[in-house]
């Protein structure tokens, strides 16, 4: 079976000698390593691990146990979790179909190794979508004016069906703080632009005003701050002068999907790691 240990800290001499030592201390074998300092003097150290080891599901919770005393002694940020035990999603959308679909398509095919427990919409519009898929789809209605009232819905059926990793997948409600403190770098959100180009509504709107030369999509973890959040994944499609707005929006959606579904990926296989408001991805 195979482990991920995932480790941040301030670096200095005899981090990697350790966690190496305790894996083979614990009869594992490395399979894969990647590594980034911030800054060779002082900086700060990241740190991801694939490991084999037999077995793992039933030593889990020991090898957690004791990687917290070579933990203590560098003052690590760290977890360890099982490849094989899956992250429970819930995914959120409003009334654009191009990213939950896509992110249905990959689930269904195989691609992206979810266990997808639920679909909350602020409409009923995305149902007859989803129902072949026979995942439970949820209709909370939420407006500005409900927004804490329909938190405790969404927190209740989030709660009782375990989820542990939230997608908006172009799901246009802001998300209250009792949500973001509970599910704090497990929501992932798809902005339709370039972040921190056109922040809040209609960035294609926005960009169509400015005459870009460039349109992009940026997934991010959601953080109080609007659009704010840190940044796992961007990308742009060139447009140019005879791109009107729906044209803009055309282009726009195929670049949201690919960026949602990167930034989904990485994160279902414990590639992030957040500081602050920055990310180092292992891709």
């Amino acid at each position: 079976m195979v482990g991920r240990l995932l480790v941040s800290c301030n670096d200095r001499p005899g981090i990697v000698a350790a966690v190496s030592q305790f894996l083979s201390e614990q009869g594992a074998n490395i399979v894969h390593s990647d590594q980034h300092t911030t800054d060779p003097e002082g900086g700060l150290f990241f740190m991801r691990i694939e490991f084999q080891l037999d077995g793992l599901e039933s030593k889990i919770e020991a090898l957690r146990e004791q990687f917290a005393e070579v933990a203590n002694e560098f003052t690590m940020d760290w977890r360890i979790t099982s490849a094989d035990e899956k992250k429970k999603v819930a995914i959120f959308v409003s009334k654009e179909d191009h990213c939950l679909q896509d992110l249905l398509w990959r689930w269904q095919i195989g691609e992206m190794a979810a266990d997808i427990k639920m679909v909350i919409s602020n409409h009923p519009d995305m149902e007859t979508i989803v129902a072949p898929f026979e995942i439970p789809y949820y209709h909370v209605p939420t407006t500005k004016d409900n927004r804490e009232e329909s938190a405790v819905k969404h927190l209740e059926l989030l709660e009782k069906a375990d989820v542990d990793t939230i997608i908006l997948a172009r799901y246009m409600q802001i998300i209250p703080k009792s949500m973001i403190d509970q599910y704090k770098n497990q929501i992932i959100n798809i902005h339709h632009s370039f972040l921190p180009a056109f922040v809040g509504g209609k960035p294609y709107n926005q960009a169509y005003e400015r005459g870009v030369k460039i349109i992009g999509a940026t997934a991010h973890y959601v953080t109080e701050e609007l659009d704010q959040g840190p940044i796992i994944e961007q990308d742009v499609e060139r447009v140019d002068h005879r791109h009107e707005i729906q044209d803009l929006k055309r282009v726009g959606r195929d670049v949201e999907r690919m960026v949602l579904a990167r930034a989904v990926q990485w994160h279902l296989h414990d590639k992030v790691l957040v500081h602050g408001n920055k990310t180092v991805v292992f891709r």
